[in-house]
């Protein structure tokens, strides 16, 4: 098993600072019932939420365009 590099900071409340390898990013939100909103270095967009129930969590994923 490959040994990983991963480690997060809170710098403000609700804000993290999340840094790897090969990248970093910062997740705000995340309170009680509410969405986390992820931005990387690498130019994805993350939204994700707790959900009640059986459903668990749900995540939406954008990654950076080309040509805009």
């Amino acid at each position: 098993m490959p040994l990983t590099f991963r480690k997060s900071f809170r710098i403000l409340p609700g804000v993290r600072l999340n840094i790897n390898k090969k990248s970093w990013s910062i997740t705000t939100g995340g309170g009680k019932n509410g969405p986390r909103y992820t931005r990387s270095s690498t130019g994805r967009h993350t939204t994700s939420m707790d959900l009640p129930g059986p459903f668990g969590w749900r995540r939406t994923t954008r990654s950076r365009t080309s040509g805009h």
